[in-house]
């Protein structure tokens, strides 16, 4: 039997999915997830499940400020993810990064 993805190895598994493959269709143990784009700036986007949890992955827009925009704009990829509408942390070139709020929510290690 294989062991279930942690929620850390989830994220890379999405981000590897969406941004280094560029599939149209997640696939998580059972969920087919669609990517969809955004309408204004046309980032992939993904809904998903992890156990109860719902999560939203987002590609990082390169037009904003931040210094993961930034990294975006000279060709990394990265993608965002949040969960009961707090970004929690993100994956840029398969390397988890998490936020604060992963620890509020108690998401584990």
């Amino acid at each position: 039997m294989v062991a279930a993805l942690n929620l850390a190895e989830t994220l890379i598994a999405v981000w590897q999915q969406v941004l280094a493959e560029g599939k149209e269709v997640v696939q998580l143990e059972g969920q087919a997830c669609p990517v969809g784009k955004t309408r204004g700036q046309h980032l992939r986007t993904v809904d998903f499940e992890q156990g109860d949890l719902q999560l939203i992955g987002i590609e990082q827009n390169p037009r904003k400020s931040s210094r993961w925009a930034h990294l975006a704009r000279r060709g990394k990829r990265v993608m965002q993810f949040s969960c009961q509408g707090r970004y929690i942390g993100n994956v840029c070139e398969g390397r988890l990064t998490r936020y604060g709020a992963w620890r509020d929510l108690s998401l584990g290690g």
